[in-house]
């Protein structure tokens, strides 16, 4: 089930990765390796943090050609999408979910304990989107008012929770990530935002 929900969100989030490329008019090689930065960037990440070495996706084949192959074929229909911007968002979010709750369930099996497993969970959702934005030279979604890193939070402790009170992994699982989704689908909807400083 695991790995399932890798290849999903490694799916989702090359197609986020290359929505964002297109948008950017990046040629075809860029927007392929926008969608393999913004689909692997998190799990390299969790997997350098729980001392994973090599990274999962630098071992196994799949992880690299579900990437590229979702890289290409996004450039190669998009003309055929409409409202990139939506859809790139919506695509973000879904993969936000499933990234975050695999980085969860990765981390408390190899052993981490539950805030931790919560924090990389956290990250494992957020790295590759942040590396994403940087290479297109846009600010973080992360970094900004939109509610983001919290949305993957709440779905990780949703995630730890019910695996301290002995819930079954897969609806668990699920609820986590239809938790994220739902709270970052309705941020962007109802336009919520974090606090910002005052102006001096």
């Amino acid at each position: 089930m695991l790995l399932v929900l890798e290849l999903v969100g490694i799916a989702v989030f090359a197609a986020s990765g290359a929505l964002a490329g297109v948008r950017a008019r990046l040629d075809v090689f860029g927007v392929v390796i926008l969608a393999m930065t913004t689909a692997l960037g998190g799990g390299i990440i969790r997997d350098v943090l729980l001392d994973v070495s090599p990274p999962t996706s630098l071992r196994d084949w799949r992880y690299l050609l579900v990437t590229a192959v979702t890289g290409l074929i996004v450039f190669w229909i998009h003309p055929h999408m409409a409202k990139l911007r939506r859809a790139m968002l919506l695509a973000d979010a879904v993969g936000l979910g499933l990234f975050t709750t695999a980085g969860t369930i990765t981390a408390l099996e190899l052993g981490a304990p539950a805030y931790t497993a919560c924090l990389i969970g956290m990250t494992t959702g957020i790295g590759g989107g942040a590396l994403r934005d940087v290479l297109i030279r846009e600010i973080p979604v992360v970094l900004q008012r939109e509610i983001y890193a919290v949305a993957a939070l709440l779905g990780a402790v949703v995630v730890v929770v019910g695996r301290d009170i002995g819930l079954p992994q897969g609806p668990t699982v699920l609820a986590g990530a239809v938790l994220i989704v739902t709270v970052r689908v309705l941020a962007l909807w109802r336009k919520w935002n974090a606090p910002l400083p005052r102006e001096s």
